[in-house]
């Protein structure tokens, strides 16, 4: 079913919650159908809703609209500017071919715990927009995913946007992962947002990890570690021991827990050790 309008689509989903699924990119939701994963009695299309499709500034926010394709966001001046860290995941997220269909909001819903766009929402404090038959409200990343494919979503509820921070002049963003091939998902990935004030001193900093656990998560302790201190290779150590020591990974067929955790250490130094560089440099420029 092909819905007309957010209203329309809300409407049908209130009536069939149980069986009804969104489709907006199907980068995601057409190998599950394929593989017969899922099997919903209904699809509601919402490719024809142009009016969520947008990015749009939005004072201390950055607002993007769910149906907006990554390939978009990508090569935006727009987000490059206000949401580098985004920009730089998705770079390492699928190909050129998957990202020009794919969606933010879909790539949300969809909710892979190693998902680079998950990943960099929940890195940056972003909030998901859900619009639903009570009205729209709005979500902290962090809450949003609950766990491998889950999310706070209500049935009856449309995910419509997503707001970002907007990123202070300055901020350096770093992306590491680990994957078996370009393109496929992360068996760890480790993204960083950082920056230093005129003194040389940390006064930014974000770490998230996908992949290392059943949802995206921010390394918090360790950015408290890198905060208010002049950086050093003692300090990025300390932060990548923290990193390391908050992540809770399980045993699959792509890599042994203990590897994942190891390897969360690994790239979050490697995040810190290219990034603290580069800022310093954009200081004494």
């Amino acid at each position: 079913m092909r819905a007309t309008s957010v209203d329309h689509a809300i409407s049908v989903l209130a009536q069939d919650a149980d069986t009804a699924t969104v489709l907006a990119g199907g980068q995601s939701l057409v190998p599950l159908l394929a593989t017969r994963r899922i099997s919903p009695s209904l699809l509601v299309d919402i490719n024809s809703l142009g009016e969520l499709s947008y990015l749009r500034d939005d004072g201390d926010y950055l607002e993007i609209g769910a149906l907006t394709r990554n390939r978009v966001i990508e090569t935006s001046p727009l987000s490059a500017d206000a949401a580098p860290l985004i920009v730089e995941a998705l770079h390492h997220s699928g190909h050129v071919t998957i990202r020009n269909r794919s969606t933010i909001g879909g790539s949300a819903s969809y909710a892979h715990p190693a998902g680079e766009n998950p990943t960099a929402l929940v890195t940056l404090g972003a909030e998901i927009v859900l619009t639903g038959p009570q009205g729209r409200r709005a979500v902290a990343a962090a809450d949003f995913f609950a766990g491998p494919h889950l999310t706070a979503a209500a049935p009856t509820e449309l995910l419509t946007a997503v707001r970002v921070p907007k990123a202070a002049p300055g901020t350096i963003v770093v992306v590491e992962e680990l994957a078996r091939r370009h393109g496929d998902f992360a068996i760890v990935a480790v993204l960083a947002s950082l920056r230093l004030d005129t003194d040389g001193r940390i006064t930014e900093a974000a770490i998230g990890i996908g992949g290392a656990g059943p949802t995206p998560l921010r390394a918090t302790t360790a950015e408290r570690i890198l905060v208010g201190q002049i950086p050093s290779p003692q300090l990025v150590r300390a932060a990548a021991e923290e990193a390391t020591a908050a992540v809770d990974p399980i045993t699959d067929l792509h890599a042994p827990a203990d590897y994942r955790r190891r390897i969360t250490g690994v790239l979050t130094r490697r995040c810190l050790e290219r990034a603290l560089p580069q800022a310093e440099r954009n200081l004494a420029s």
